[in-house]
């Protein structure tokens, strides 16, 4: 009988273990990450500066505001023209100062508003008279700051 008895305990026992292995609570489940804020935005890059990137002299320009045929010499009854290149991402304020001789003495000065952005501005300078023979400047500003200068003759 003791072996019998012994062969119950051992049942019981190993009934009770498994239900106690069977009935032991899941670890508690791992909380989702605690609500990040989002990143805050970077602020916006300010735009690039206007850039002056090309200036080109000549007696013509086409319907894009381009110089047809450089050119550095005049005749004294063309019209003479200097088309301007720019860009970047600000919009900027051009000035072409003409001037004439050693002395350099104002022939004209023009100012042209230039949005942001690839954009070409002609500028133009006529004298119905004829211009006088000589030596000749052309000083392009970039908001007030010279950016290029061209020398040119009238022969």
């Amino acid at each position: 009988m003791t072996r019998f008895r012994l062969l119950q305990l051992t049942a019981a026992c190993a009934a009770l273990l498994s239900t106690a292995a069977c009935n032991r609570d899941a670890p508690a489940p791992t909380p989702p990450p605690a609500a990040q804020a989002p990143a805050p935005t970077p602020a916006p890059e300010p735009p690039a500066p206007a850039t002056v990137t090309s200036v080109e002299l000549g007696n013509a320009v086409d319907e894009e505001n381009r110089v047809v045929a450089p050119a550095s010499e005049f005749a004294t009854t063309d019209t003479i023209y200097a088309s301007v290149g720019t860009d970047g991402g600000s919009a900027a304020r051009l000035t072409a100062r003409w001037t004439y001789g050693d002395e350099s003495q104002l022939v004209r000065s023009t100012d042209a508003d230039v949005p942001a952005g690839p954009q070409v501005v002609a500028f133009d300078i006529q004298h119905p008279e004829g211009w006088p023979t000589g030596s000749y400047t052309l000083d392009v500003l970039l908001d007030g700051t010279s950016v290029e200068t061209r020398g040119f003759s009238v022969k």
